[in-house]
Order: C-alpha cells, then structure tokens, then sequence
C-alpha cells in the first residue's frame, strides 16, 4: 500500500466547533452599527467559510461600506466573537475521542482554519482540543485564505508528507475546493456531529483500500 494515510487535517469552523452561527452573528453586530446587515441567505450562500477580510471585501463591492471601515469592523467582529467563545465554546466529548484515538493511533493531526490566529488558538484551547495537534493554521499563516490550496499545502509540506498521504475535513464550498485542489483525500461533513473516530477511520480505510 503505497499511500498509507499519515495525518488528517482539519478545518475549523462547522468541523471541530460549531462557530459558524457566531461568526455571522458578531460581524452582524459591527455592521449593524453602520446600518448594514447581512441576511442568513447571503451568509450561506456568498459568506460561509471567507474570512472577515474577505466577507468585508465583497461588501465594499456590493454595500456602501467605505474600505477605510475595514479595520474597525474588523476589530469589533473580533472582539464579539472572543465574547461568544468564552460563553459558548466548550469540550465536546465526541471530538476530544477522536482526536486522542486518531492520535494514540499514530496519526498527526492539524488544523487549517480561514480564521485568524488568536481565534483559532482560543477556540482549540477551549474545546481542549490544542493538545492533540502537532501544529494549527490560520489566515494570517498564508497570502491567501480558502477557496485557495495554500493553506492545505503548507500545511501538508509543514506535517512533511504527500497530499495522497493526508485527509482533510471539510464542511463548506469554500473549504472543499480548497481541500480538493490541494491533491489530498477530502471527507466531506455536514455538521459538527459527523466528526467521529468511526467516520474519519472508515473514510481512512476506504482510501487505503482503494490505493
């Protein structure tokens, strides 16, 4: 078997914490202070899975949102999410079992987020599941965030393995063509919920079994 899985990878947001009802509420909250919303239809189908810069980019094109407000609504949506994470981000059990088995197991595990760092770090710290992981990435750790690879591919030359050697999990459109164009072996999930050992083993095997 010439490609024996080595690592999985995952994403963060509607993968290993259920964030992305946050995300949309705290950038809400900064832009209500300019009159400026975004609906739950928009955040599904354009916002899902961009970062804040990204999101705040398409709404200088399609809102009045002035570029020298980027800063500080960025801010501000920062600052409101660190306040929901400290009330809502918890342990969740399912995920702290995978991840130890995974990596009792031998597997090296990341995570490759299009958050920034400091929420990243906050958000694996308190679901307890930094431990598990040999390193994680953010948007400020790349020049460009998802749909671009190149967070997936610093991440696999950073775990040192081939992309035919890594699996990564996904949830949304952005992150899945990010995942795809990287080469890796991509499991797609739809909730937090289907992030089980016995889903990522069996996606495991089933890749090994097919090589």
């Amino acid at each position: 078997m010439s490609n024996k899985i080595k690592a999985v990878i995952f994403d963060m947001d509607g993968v290993l914490i259920d964030a992305k009802d946050w995300h949309y509420e705290a950038l809400n909250k900064s832009l209500a202070i300019f009159g400026l919303v975004i609906s739950r239809h928009d955040h599904l189908g354009t916002f899902d899975g961009l970062s804040t810069a990204q999101k705040l980019n398409i709404l200088s094109k399609t809102h009045v949102l002035p570029k020298e407000l980027h800063g500080f609504v960025n801010e501000m949506k920062q600052q409101y999410t660190m306040d929901i994470t400290h009330q809502l981000c918890k342990p969740v059990f399912h995920h702290q079992y995978a991840l130890s088995k995974l990596q009792k197991s031998g597997y090296k595990l990341a995570v490759a987020s299009n958050s920034i760092r400091n929420t990243v770090k906050v958000m694996m710290e308190k679901s307890t599941l930094i431990e598990y992981l040999d390193f994680y990435l953010s948007n400020q750790d790349v020049s460009k965030g998802k749909p671009d690879p190149e967070i997936y591919h610093t991440a696999i030359s950073k775990l040192g393995l081939s992309a035919k050697e890594c699996v990564i999990v996904e949830d949304n459109e952005i992150g899945l063509k990010a995942a795809r164009a990287s080469g890796a072996n991509v499991l797609k999930v739809d909730t937090i919920h289907d992030v089980t050992y016995d889903n990522i083993k069996s996606f495991i095997d089933e890749v090994e079994s097919n090589d």
